[in-house]
């Protein structure tokens, strides 16, 4: 019989080094940068004294997430690809908006 240590060695053998491979790879690289997005918002934020969303926040949430889609789509898993296809909308257009804003203003100051 087994104990819940050996167990718990087993299923994470199975869950990280059985199946690892590049797409895992990714995977970790994916969440790593999609996770970057967090700790920019908060430095910038802590750095101003007040909530602020930095550009570098739309573009690794651009980022992480199409790598993130590419390995759902590989996965074959429909509920993180909705998730993930529906997010590269929204950052793709934060992204348009504030360069809107950006282009308007500096026609302004011309």
């Amino acid at each position: 019989m087994m104990t819940w240590l050996q167990s718990l060695s087993v299923w994470m053998h199975d869950v990280f080094v059985a199946q690892f491979d590049g797409w895992i790879v990714l995977g970790f690289v994916a969440q790593a940068m999609f996770t970057m997005r967090f700790v920019v918002q908060w430095l910038a934020s802590e750095r101003e004294k007040r909530s602020v969303v930095p550009i570098a926040f739309w573009f690794f949430s651009l980022g992480g997430g199409a790598l993130l889609l590419v390995y759902a789509i590989q996965r074959q898993d429909p509920v993180f690809i909705a998730g993930q296809g529906m997010g590269l909308l929204i950052y793709v257009r934060n992204l348009w908006l504030i360069f809107n804003e950006r282009r308007s203003l500096s026609q302004q100051a011309d």
